[in-house]
């Protein structure tokens, strides 16, 4: 994927948090990607997502950020990934900064 006209990579694919399972979304194209794990009541995503967007249509998102050593490019990365930033409904089902991207999907399982 190093041609700039190269169609971008989407993937859906079921991940497994022990016993639930969540729709894991990744799109990737040169220069960029992004990713979701998308569960029955919401979303935990990376930080290209708005929560202050989300909080206007009242939708549970939780967010995490990577860093340049450690980008956020597969649903998988959002596991182990530090909740930094919930929106209202997120905040109502449980979910805080600090917890893991996988016990904020948890919980998003209701």
């Amino acid at each position: 994927m190093n041609n700039a006209t190269a169609a971008p990579l989407v993937e859906h694919r079921a991940v497994d948090l022990g016993g639930r399972s969540v729709v894991g979304c990744e799109y990737r194209w040169p220069g960029g990607q992004y990713c979701s794990l998308n569960a029955p009541l919401g979303v935990v995503g990376c930080g290209i997502f708005d929560i202050a967007i989300a909080n206007r249509f009242g939708m549970a998102f939780a967010i995490a950020r990577g860093t340049p050593e450690r980008p956020l490019r597969t649903p998988e990365d959002l596991l182990e990934a530090r909740i930094v930033e919930a929106s209202d409904a997120a905040i109502k089902l449980g979910i805080e900064p600090g917890m893991s991207g996988r016990d904020a999907a948890m919980r998003l399982c209701g």
